[in-house]
Parts: C-alpha cells; structure tokens; sequence
C-alpha cells in the first residue's frame, strides 16, 4: 500500500513537472510582428517597444491598463511649473555589473533625438526638457521651456540605456549585443532579425528574480502558423490571434485566451507633403491629377463617408473592434464621447466628389502592410472596394513590414493605411507624434508619416500640454479631438480589441498598449 501510494505520488509529480516546459525554466512567445531593432531608441514601434521592455528600464513604468509607477526612479515631484524632479532608485547594476547613475539618463535622454537614419523616434517625449540638472548620481531636475504636466507619462516612453555601453556605438552595435546593456529582468542573447530574440534572466534584477530562466521570443508572421505552434506546443503564448481563429481558441480546454480594449486605432493617412499629385494618384487615364485631391476637405470628408465602419467590424475584424472616429477607447482621458464615426453615405460622398471637381472619380493605390496589425491587408482590401463603388478607383499595394517602413519614411505612398497604440493612455500621445507638424528642431510629428501640418493644431497641443490642471487640459483634448473630426487629417476606422493566447497552466496579464512581455506570464 505504502509503495503503491508513493508510486502515485511520483507519477503525479512527474505529471506536474511535464505540464510546465522545461520546469518552468523556458517561456515561448509567439510574436505577430518582427522586431526591426534592439536598439531601444532607434524606431518608435510596438514589437520593437515590447521587446525592448525585457532588456531595458525607463525612469517610469506603465502597467498593462496604462498606469504610471516607478522603476528606475524611486518616486518623482513637481518642484515648481517648469521643474520636475526625480529620485533615482540607489544600488540597481547594469547586466555588466557597473552601477546606474543620473549620467545614464543624461545620456541616455541627448542620444534619442540624435541616432541616425530612425525612421520615427522618441524625441517627442522629451520635447519640452530644456535642461538636465544632476544634482548628485541618484538625483535629477529636469527643467522645462513651459509647465509640462505630462512629464512621468512622457519618460514611460523613454528607455535608460548605459552610456559607457552605448557611447560611440551605433544601432548595429545594439542588434550585435555589444551595447545591448540594460537594468531589465533579462539580458541579451542572441538577436537574428526576422527570426527570433533569445534572452536570459538577470538575476539581480532590482525589481526581483523573474520565473523564466530563458525567453525566446519568436517572430511567427502568419496568423495560421502562430495558432498551430500554440496547439502543438512549439509556444506558450501567441499574440494577435487571428479573428477566423478566436472563437475555436475560445472552446478549447487547452488554452485560455485573454484580451483587453486597445489603445491602438487604425487610420488611412493621406499624404499632404505635396501640392501636386501624390504618387500612385492619376485620373482614369493613369495621368498624373493637377493638384493633390487629399488637400481638399470635400474630398477627405467624401472617402470617409463612403467607408462601411460597422461592415470592417463585423465581416473583416469579426468583431475583434469597434468603429471610431478618434484615437482611444471610451473612458481614455481626452476621449470625446460626443465624437462619432462619419455614417455609411455613399451618395453624399459622390455628390462631394463632383463639387470637388471628380465627377467622375480618381484612381489611385492604397499601400498597406500584410504583416503588421490585425487584418491590415484585408482591411485595406474591404475599404478599397467601397472606393471603389463611388467611383474613386482603387488598388491595394500589400507590402510585407519590413519592406513597407522605409519606403514610408522616404514618403513614397501616396495613401497608406496606418495604425497607432497611444502607450500613455490619454490623448496627447497621438496629437504629438502623429498629428502635430513634423519639426525635428521642436521635437514633434516624429510618426507624422502624412506631414499633415496645421498651427491651429500646433498650437492647441503646445497649450494644452503645458496645461497643469487636469480638468482643463482634459478639455482641451477634447476640443481637438472636435477640430480632429472637422478636419480629418488622416481618416479614422477602428480600435482594436487585443487578444492573447496562452497554454494552459499560465496565467497572463493583458495589456491595453498590445504589448507581449514575459513579465505578464506566471505560472498557476
């Protein structure tokens, strides 16, 4: 009896210990999107964002609903309106073992506006920093050129890198390793772009030792390859499910799927940088248009309302979103509930095209990514066809990520189809990287990718961001999120619902920002 209760105690240990790979040692994580860089302050960009996240800390941190909390500053405080000042976090190492100091972060925050050939940094965040006061190794003032309320939010977009890692060292020297020196949960192994990401655990983490002892982060592009890795247990974790596949994910016992409302909100961004005809524009014949038709009002307010919102959600998205007519989901801070989505007109939008001049329509391409976001390219196909049909012919040009960010930096789409997840949770977010003028000098329109510029714009964000108190500086992102809808620089679609799936025995914590990290994952 006694060696027969061992034996089953033996066997359901043994069985408790398979249920977990590799002990509980190994997390697998299936990503949606490739990482283009290592380099933290190279691209503003979500799977670069996430991933960065395991290898380098920021002086604030956001959890996964977007709130603010320390990490390598121990607490911070307004001193007076144009004076910040912040506690740096005592005895935290570098991987190397060097000790961190505010001459990190003043590196660290001159190195983001200056690294070469980004295709849309950071620089925003740190736009209304004058000056960096450090008043000994773990204390900062940061003084800035007007009342800046937004400042923790801010530098939670803003990764600490080590200057005696990172000084003289390029973005290659980030993706080799060599400068890949972080305070994060876990170290750099091996990066092999477009493939995967390998890390392994730092256990003098300050923030405490992390369960896994190695993350691979895997780059599985196609939706159908991500869910069957999950099914055989290749993965722990995949992310992005695919709408076909979420309900199935759903029903079955060995997984459990987790989502949350998403910060993020896909858009159709018309180019404005030129007064003539954007690439890809042409009349029916195929011969190059006067002027560029997006400038006109008429004709921006005519694609919008020949787009079907209520169709994308439920035949295309299968109801992973809503439709919108701005950047975040009810209850985001400068959300404005009285904004809705432009109504399904088809005839309206042709009787605006003719008093625009295009009686008979336009042709033109609409680029997209095939690769990035959920259904990017079959949305981009849905809308094409409800151009279409008003008479504004139109080709979708579905380009694979990497292939498509740097034709988009070189301004070589004419329209594009673009997305944007405001990490901070509140409107200012996409208002100073999307919307404001593309100024490098004053640190805004960083992922302006339309060059879309206006100084009634300007000027609201620059007040409201320097707005200290939060009823009236809510209101003012309202009022440009009214003047966002009169004016329709970029044409709103959706906001997604983000989804996960993660094996059964894990339990993982979603986040509003999209973003996948292994310090979301723990074992029941």
């Amino acid at each position: 009896m006694r060696e027969t209760l061992r034996g089953a105690l033996l066997g359901a240990l043994c069985a408790a210990l398979l249920a977990a790979p590799a002990a509980g040692q190994t997390l697998t994580i299936g990503a949606a999107a490739p990482v283009t860089s290592i380099d933290p302050h190279f691209h503003n960009l979500g799977p670069n964002n996430a991933l960065t996240m395991h290898i380098f800390d920021r002086l604030v941190e956001r959890d996964g609903r977007a709130r603010p909390h320390p990490s390598l500053a121990s607490a911070w405080r307004a001193l007076s309106e144009r004076v910040w000042e912040f506690e740096l976090r005592p005895g935290v190492s570098w991987h190397d073992g060097r000790p961190f100091t505010a001459e990190d972060v003043v590196f660290s925050f001159a190195r983001v506006p200056q690294v070469p050939n980004s295709p849309g940094g950071f620089q925003g965040f740190l736009r209304a920093i004058e000056r960096v006061e450090v008043v000994n190794p773990h204390l900062i003032r940061l003084h800035t050129r007007a009342p800046h309320p937004l400042m923790p939010l801010d530098l939670a977009s803003v990764s600490i890198v080590a200057r005696h890692a990172a000084e003289g060292m390029a973005t290659e020297d980030f993706n080799s390793g060599r400068a890949a020196i972080g305070t994060g949960p876990y170290r750099l192994a091996a990066f092999r772009a477009g493939d995967r990401v390998e890390m392994v655990r730092h256990d003098a983490y300050f923030g405490g030792r992390e369960p896994w002892a190695r993350v691979n982060y895997r780059m599985l592009l196609n939706d159908a390859s991500r869910t069957a890795a999950l099914l055989a247990g290749d993965v722990d974790l995949i992310e992005q499910i695919a709408t076909s596949d979420l309900a199935r994910l759903r029903r079955d016992p060995r997984v459990t799927v987790t989502e949350i409302p998403s910060l993020r909100t896909v858009y159709i961004a018309p180019d404005w940088s030129r007064e003539g005809a954007p690439p890809g524009v042409t009349d029916h014949a195929g011969n190059p248009l006067p002027a560029n038709p997006f400038r006109d009002a008429r004709v921006r307010e005519a694609l919008s309302l020949a787009i079907h919102r209520e169709a994308l959600v439920e035949r295309v998205m299968e109801g992973a979103a809503t439709s919108t007519a701005q950047w975040l989901p009810a209850g985001a801070f400068g959300h404005n509930h009285d904004i809705r989505p432009d109504p399904f007109d088809p005839e309206r939008a042709r009787r605006l095209l003719a008093e625009a001049g295009f009686p008979e329509g336009f042709r033109l391409t609409l680029a997209t990514p095939n690769d990035r976001w959920p259904n990017d390219a079959r949305i981009a196909q849905a809308v094409a066809q409800m151009w279409t049909r008003i008479g504004v012919r139109t080709a979708v040009e579905a380009l694979p990520w990497t292939g498509f960010v740097p034709r988009r930096a070189r301004l070589e789409f004419g329209i594009q189809l673009a997305a944007w997840g405001s990490s901070t949770g509140e409107a200012s977010n996409f208002l100073v990287n999307v919307v404001a003028s593309h100024d490098r000098q004053r640190l805004t329109g960083a992922n302006n990718n339309a060059r879309y510029s206006s100084a009634r714009f300007d000027t609201l964000i620059a007040e409201a961001s320097a707005t200290m108190d939060e009823e009236q500086r809510e209101a003012m992102w309202r009022e440009a999120v009214q003047l966002f809808a009169e004016e329709r620089p970029v044409i709103q679609l959706v906001q997604y619902l983000n989804t996960w799936a993660v094996r059964r025995g894990l339990r993982h914590d979603p986040r509003m920002d999209e973003r996948t990290i292994a310090m979301g994952v723990r074992p029941h």
